[in-house]
């Protein structure tokens, strides 16, 4: 059986699709050009433009002077801000600073039974590691990055005394807060 041979048939663009192209087109052109500015409430004209903001670069790296440990005016200036004014009555306020691969231990008075929040900061190139026991039990025991504050609660029961062990691989800063909530 032979095959029919096909023929080829042309298309005609109507006049409409033609139409509908260039509207699409003009329209597409006319809208880009359009742009809304508002005015972020400052109502003189000579006022700087708000794309004159500053820019910041989140892949500039932390000073690393901020790591590193202070003594003096400085060590407690470091204090006053790491550990802030704390709502509830403070038992104890320690800090100091701590020689590579030094371990420093403090306890506190007898506390009564009750809730405590129990802030932890210190200021090193490394890592500072915090145990806080009562008797035999451990309340907190964690390693800290330096460089924010870390607050714990716990509840303790009557004539508690904490013990506060604190050690470090690289020279640092620490301090703590113990305070009743």
């Amino acid at each position: 059986m032979p095959l029919a041979s096909a023929t080829w048939v042309p298309r005609k663009r109507t006049a409409a699709a033609a139409v509908v192209v260039c509207c699409v087109l003009t329209l597409g052109a006319g809208l880009s050009g359009c742009a809304y500015e508002y005015n972020e409430g400052s109502s003189s004209e000579g006022s700087p433009s708000s794309s004159a903001s500053t820019f910041t670069n989140p892949a500039i790296p932390k000073d690393p002077g901020l790591d590193l440990p202070v003594s003096g005016a400085e060590l407690e200036a470091w204090v006053k801000q790491a550990l802030p004014d704390a709502a509830g009555q403070v038992f104890q306020t320690g800090y100091g600073s701590l020689d590579a691969d030094e371990e420093q231990n403090e306890t506190t008075t007898v506390l009564p039974q009750g809730s405590y929040s129990v802030t932890l900061a210190c200021r090193s190139s490394k890592r500072v590691s915090f145990n806080i026991s009562n008797g035999e039990n451990d309340v907190v025991d964690l390693t800290l990055r330096c460089g924010a504050s870390r607050v714990n609660v716990i509840s303790l029961p009557a004539d508690a005394i904490l013990t506060v062990k604190v050690d470090a691989d690289a020279p640092s800063n620490f301090a703590y807060r113990v305070s009743r909530i």
